[in-house]
């Protein structure tokens, strides 16, 4: 069943695709994404849940991309062969917030190095042409230029492959850094076959590779739990948690390092928890605490983003528990165990 199915009434989501189908002109989907973007904001405020409301918002997302996609693509003459824009980071995983920068790459079939590079130079310009049109619909270019338009990132099939296995084989901080967002890709628009054979490598070279996964884990210990000595949240000195660094990321790390290692391809983080926690290790029960602590910790992050609302726009000032009622109080401290528990699993299971 469609995601959209589960999330939204039929007549809402058959007016919403309706719409988008027919956009014709790139230049509009700005426009239309201004109205998702409220639409989403009101159905925000109605407390779904945090797994269910970024899967909705990532969904929406990825359908709006592909359109961007597709209607940049009639703009540009590309080479008849096969290739597969990629999603990645949050957007990857299908857990985009409100607050989200583009992390994407594009992957095409090349038989050498010479064609790969002759066919880069024909590819770029669409790619670089896509970025600025999602920007203009409000996902924001990343900081880290980890998008198709960056030559670095807008590679043949090959030149992927060896990436990664640079990156697995000689693991160094960057290559640990870069797995966080590009281990998370799945395809989202063209050859999908290419993105999913990319995919089954990426599972290949981590579960082959102990070294990896004991520096995977190690780095993810690196961020440290918002819990005092008393075991009270501890904010810093304005009040504020940064509940993404400190927070989700945690759940997230700790779940892709689950699927890496034990070969479960999915990418999204529940569906890690749920497909690989069994095979790290967890308990049903610990897998159902952790789910519900990651989904508890994504609604609060989207609550404090429209709580930062001003029209449009979110200038975020970070979360501050002390605007929480006793319950949720209590919910947010059993969150964050649930989070030192994961880490605690790690240490387990990679003898850190």
């Amino acid at each position: 069943m469609d995601d959209l199915e589960v999330l939204l009434p039929a007549r809402q989501q058959e007016q919403l695709l309706a719409e988008l189908a027919a956009l014709e002109a790139v230049d509009a989907a700005p426009e239309f994404a201004r109205r998702l973007r409220c639409f989403l904001f009101a159905l925000a405020g109605r407390g779904i849940g945090g797994l269910a409301m970024t899967r909705l918002i990532s969904v929406f997302n990825d359908r709006l991309s592909q359109r961007v996609i597709a209607l940049t693509a009639r703009h540009h003459r590309l080479p008849q062969v096969d290739w597969c824009w990629l999603a990645m980071g949050s957007e990857g995983r299908h857990e985009q917030t409100f607050v989200s920068d583009q992390d994407n790459g594009l992957v095409f079939n090349a038989s050498d190095d010479r064609e790969a590079a002759a066919l880069r130079a024909l590819f770029l310009p669409f790619a670089q042409e896509v970025n600025r049109r999602l920007a203009e619909c409000g996902f924001a270019l990343c900081s880290g230029q980890i998008m198709a338009g960056n030559p670095a990132w807008c590679l043949s099939y090959d030149e992927w492959r060896d990436l990664f296995i640079d990156w697995v084989r000689r693991p160094e901080p960057t290559a640990l850094l870069n797995a966080t967002i590009f281990f998370d890709l799945r395809p989202l628009y063209g050859q999908g076959e290419l993105g999913a054979r990319l995919r089954s490598l990426i599972l290949a070279l981590t579960t082959d590779t102990p070294a990896f996964q004991h520096l995977m884990a190690a780095n993810a210990l690196q961020a440290a739990v918002p819990l005092n000595f008393r075991g009270a949240v501890a904010a810093d000195g304005a009040g504020a948690l940064d509940l993404k660094k400190s927070g989700s990321r945690i759940f997230v790390d700790a779940a892709r390092i689950f699927a890496l290692t034990t070969g479960v391809g999915v990418v999204n983080t529940s569906e890690r928890l749920h497909g690989a926690g069994k095979l790290a290790g967890m308990t049903p029960g610990e897998i159902a605490a952790a789910d519900a602590a990651f989904s508890h910790v994504l609604r609060l992050r989207l609550d404090q983003q429209l709580a930062d609302r001003a029209g449009d726009e979110i200038d975020s000032h970070g979360f501050k528990p002390s605007t929480l009622h006793e319950v949720d109080t209590a919910i947010l401290l059993e969150s964050l165990r649930q989070a030192r528990r994961l880490q605690q699993r790690l240490k387990l299971n990679y003898l850190l």
